[in-house]
């Protein structure tokens, strides 16, 4: 896997994929005033989009929360698409093949997590398939006897307790904005344009890669990333217009598709992050956690709900007020979606501070950026933050 999108491919990792083929059933000409006046679809499920979908908490998914929820089956069990799906990685792959035992065994196993939850806790998501599998194949059954008494797991809990002595988390967010320049430099924040290097991730890409994020307040963002050097893998666009989101990637399954689901949500909330004057506003039911370091920085940790009731969570650093990681979490029926940006590098632009260093991670791999330059009030062509001029058209 080597994009950011690559979890597209993942998309296929247990139930099967290839775009289904979109029949254009011929209309009565005495039916066609009643189409017109139809009201419009709502966004094609996975079960619409890919073939042999057939499990039933995951058929009815949105595409971008069935992406996510191949890349949480496939984590819990550190396993990658060839493991369900013969060929996987190479260009003789059969993703509707289910000749692999792994791939229907895995079906049994999406349909014991939604019965246990259902049956054992009112549906609510208690079980999930990292609670058994937790990065092997087969689950543990014992435990190993010299950790008998000792640490407890490292795991952090994905909504954190409130931690009754902590700073409330008001403060935390004023120390971020004033360290970041103060609340009246951001309010003059109305757009940007950062360019940099791509690298970092599980593979490395000949040259590296050229990325330029666009971002317009309140909530507009875009981010594309070419391969000079390497050409032939396209161009890869992260897009939302405020409303809609898109993604593509020309070397994954489906090329390019409009995102709906939980990911819209994610998009939304990193648009509105860009512009941190109104971290305040975005967030609501914000709680402090118990502290917390990251890479041998002590850090208040923040919890609160993003767009559509998305849960997030924040790192501050203690000494600098500056964030340090966000981890926002949708939701699949196997269990929840991470997403994890980390920053670092802070410098100031016009008297804002930008991260001109972070990393993206996602449930298929991860990204470092290393920006080289921002260009402040910048302006921008909002065909930028529309669908993809390079999509793939499947």
């Amino acid at each position: 896997m080597n994009s950011r999108i690559s979890a597209t491919i993942l998309s296929v990792l247990l139930t099967g994929a290839g775009a289904a083929p979109q029949a254009k059933p011929q209309t009565p000409p005495q039916a066609k005033l009643k189409t017109a006046a139809a009201p419009q679809a709502g966004p094609k499920t996975a079960g619409e989009t890919f073939k042999n979908v057939t499990t039933s908490t995951l058929k009815g998914l949105t595409v971008d929360d069935f992406l996510g929820a191949m890349g949480v089956m496939a984590g819990a069990l550190a396993w990658d698409c060839s493991n369900c799906h013969p060929g996987a990685g190479f260009d003789a792959v059969n993703w509707v093949s289910d000749k692999m035992p792994t791939k229907v065994i895995a079906r049994r196993m999406i349909e014991m997590v939604a019965t246990i939850n259902k049956t054992n806790f009112g549906g609510a998501q208690k079980i999930t398939c990292w609670t058994c599998h937790r990065g092997q194949e087969t689950p543990a059954t014992e435990l190993t006897m010299e950790r008998l008494y000792g640490s407890p797991n490292e795991e952090p809990e994905t909504v954190i307790p409130r931690d009754p002595k902590g700073t409330p988390p008001q403060q935390i967010l004023d120390q971020y904005i004033s360290a970041l320049g103060g609340a009246q430099a951001l309010s003059g924040l109305k757009s940007f344009i950062a360019t940099g290097t791509q690298n970092g991730g599980y593979t490395r890409v000949q040259g590296g890669g050229r990325f330029q994020i666009f971002a317009r307040f309140p909530d507009q963002r875009t981010v594309t990333t070419t391969f000079p050097e390497e050409p032939s893998r396209g161009e890869q666009t992260r897009a939302y217009n405020g409303e809609v989101g898109w993604i593509n990637t020309p070397r994954s399954v489906l090329g390019e598709y409009e995102v709906t689901g939980t990911e819209l949500d994610g998009q939304k909330l990193e648009a509105e992050l860009a512009f941190p004057g109104q971290i305040e506003t975005v967030l609501t039911n914000l709680r402090t956690g118990y502290d917390d370091n990251i890479n041998d920085h002590p850090v208040h940790v923040v919890q609160g709900t993003g767009p559509r009731g998305l849960l997030a969570t924040l790192y501050f650093d203690k000494q600098t007020g500056l964030l340090r990681r966000l981890i926002r979490y949708g939701k699949t029926p196997v269990g929840r979606i991470s997403t994890q940006v980390d920053y670092d590098d802070y410098r100031a632009v016009d008297g804002i501070k930008f991260p001109f260093t972070f990393t993206f991670f996602w449930l298929d791999g991860r990204d470092g950026f290393q920006l080289t330059d921002v260009k402040v009030n910048a302006p921008i062509d909002q065909a930028v933050f529309g669908r993809p001029k390079n999509a793939v058209k499947n």
